[in-house]
């Protein structure tokens, strides 16, 4: 036991090093040359986007997304968020996918009162999103009334959007502080956005998700080649896609055998993006009598709703799009399609002889009407499910990519006798050779690059990537981690 000078000396010694470190922290952090970057959530995931960057007086969120994986929600959406919504100014929205915007209603619900930002397009999305999240929990009878009631309520929705600004890309806006920002298009989805926050005269861009360029509706992703930091996907860092020209060439095989072999062929699709893209290539294969024409069933209320948005929203496609529709072609009709809004209609494609086609949400198959037509059709072996995006890990999407020969569905045991394909070239995100091409505009400039929104696997073999082609700071950080950004 320690005798009375000594206790005093160890006292003195550890107010010493509190001091030292209290003194260090305040004039790091008051220090109006720093920025410190949290990584809330959305590092060594791909979902639950939520990164928080604040210096000089300022706090800024960019996304506030929902944590997904085997569940369509996962519990970890209802902790306390890492910083105090109230202290924070403004939250940008890269796009509106849910895992980058699914947590508004609860940031709003915990007390922010700041400004929300987006491009035009993104607001009006996610109003339909928000709307449709809404609508899936209230029918979960695995969610607790309160997240429901107070969480996901119209008065919450209402405050969100009395809070929503919008910009078109490519103007600067000042905030305050030293701070400026300005929106890239990122070629992802409709209204998808990079966003650029400078501040004394350096620059630091999120790059949400980044588009699978060239899309047939989208412009390509901007070109970065200023970054100072960069904090960017990882989605498909390791791995690459097939080419738009053999995806379409797939497209047109799976839809020919299917119709030859008088099957159902299930698509699985996400609602955003995904679908409006297969519209468009179903269209022209149609059209041009290059598949037979029968069935096809776009059985998804959010995805006819955003469709609409699309159609209204045609000024942000690309010169192609644009002249077709200025041609007087509707991209996203034509003969046999059949829209079902009603659940009534819904349930009467299983009386619709085959060969047909079923599209349907969600894209991972971990929730909505798709989970009915896989219940129905897995099991005859004339039948084809075509996967056409990524499936997170623990989705049923993923069992069944993975070569599951029985899955459990709705309670139900279900044995997988149909035909599984994959085309991956229809993912909204760049594959791993472009997503390195996309940094490399910007590698001579760039002092540190976080590899985030990405399975550990994909987001690791990225930065490796990234280290070995430029030479370049490269690192996979971890949720919860913090890192101070010198803009000296």
């Amino acid at each position: 036991m320690f005798n009375s000078p000594n206790k005093k000396f160890f006292r003195f010694l550890k107010g010493f090093f509190i001091l030292s470190y209290l003194r260090y922290n305040k004039t790091y952090m008051d220090n109006d040359k720093k920025l410190k970057l949290t990584f809330c959530s959305g590092a060594g995931t791909v979902t639950g986007a939520n990164f928080l960057l604040g210096g000089n007086g300022k706090k800024f969120l960019i996304d506030c997304g929902l944590i997904q994986g085997d569940k369509f929600v996962d519990d970890s959406n209802w902790d306390p968020f890492a910083y105090d919504p109230k202290t924070i100014d403004v939250l940008f929205i890269t796009h509106s996918h849910l895992d980058h915007i699914g947590r508004i209603p609860k940031i709003i619900n915990d007390g922010f009162q700041g400004k929300i930002f987006s491009t035009i397009p993104t607001k009006e999305i996610a109003s339909v999103m928000l709307e449709d999240t809404s609508n899936l929990l209230s029918h979960n009878e695995a969610n607790d009334k309160f997240f429901l009631d107070e969480i996901y309520s119209v008065e919450n929705s209402k405050k969100a959007f009395n809070l929503w600004e919008t910009f078109e890309y490519d103007k600067i806006i000042d905030l305050g502080n030293g701070f400026k920002f300005c929106f890239k298009d990122a070629g992802h989805i409709l209204g998808s956005a990079m966003i650029e926050i400078f501040y004394n005269n350096k620059k630091i861009v999120f790059t949400g998700d980044l588009g699978n360029s060239p899309s047939p509706l989208l412009p390509d992703t901007e070109i970065i080649n200023d970054a100072d930091y960069l904090l960017m996907e990882s989605c498909y860092g390791d791995r690459n896609h097939e080419g738009r020209s053999e995806r379409k060439k797939k497209l047109e095989e799976i839809i020919k055998k299917n119709y030859k072999n008088n099957g159902v062929l299930i698509i699985p699709t996400f609602s955003l993006e995904r679908t409006q893209e297969l519209l468009y290539e179903i269209n022209s294969l149609v059209e041009n009598k290059i598949v037979p024409q029968m069935p096809i069933f776009l059985d998804s209320p959010l995805s006819i709703k955003l469709t609409d948005v699309y159609l209204k929203s045609s000024k942000y496609f690309n010169k192609t799009a644009q002249n077709l529709i200025a041609k007087g072609d509707n991209l996203f009709d034509f003969p046999g399609l059949r829209k079902t809004l009603d659940t009534d209609d819904s349930k009467a494609i299983l009386d619709v002889n085959p060969p047909k086609i079923v599209i349907a949400g969600s894209g991972m198959s971990n929730g909505g009407r798709i989970l009915h037509h896989e219940k129905n059709y897995l099991s005859n072996k004339n039948d084809t499910l075509l996967l056409t995006g990524y499936q997170s890990a623990g989705t049923l999407g993923r069992t069944l990519q993975d070569g599951a020969k029985n899955v459990h569905i709705m309670g139900e045991e279900v044995k997988v006798r149909a035909n599984i394909a994959n085309i991956n070239g229809y993912s909204g995100h760049k594959d791993s050779d472009h997503l390195v091409e996309f940094v490399g505009h910007t590698a001579k400039n760039v002092k540190k690059v976080f590899v985030t929104m990405g399975e550990p696997k994909s987001a690791m073999f990225l930065a490796q990537r990234l280290r070995d082609n430029f030479g370049i700071n490269a690192c996979v950080p971890s949720a919860g981690d913090s890192i101070f950004l010198d803009f000296s």
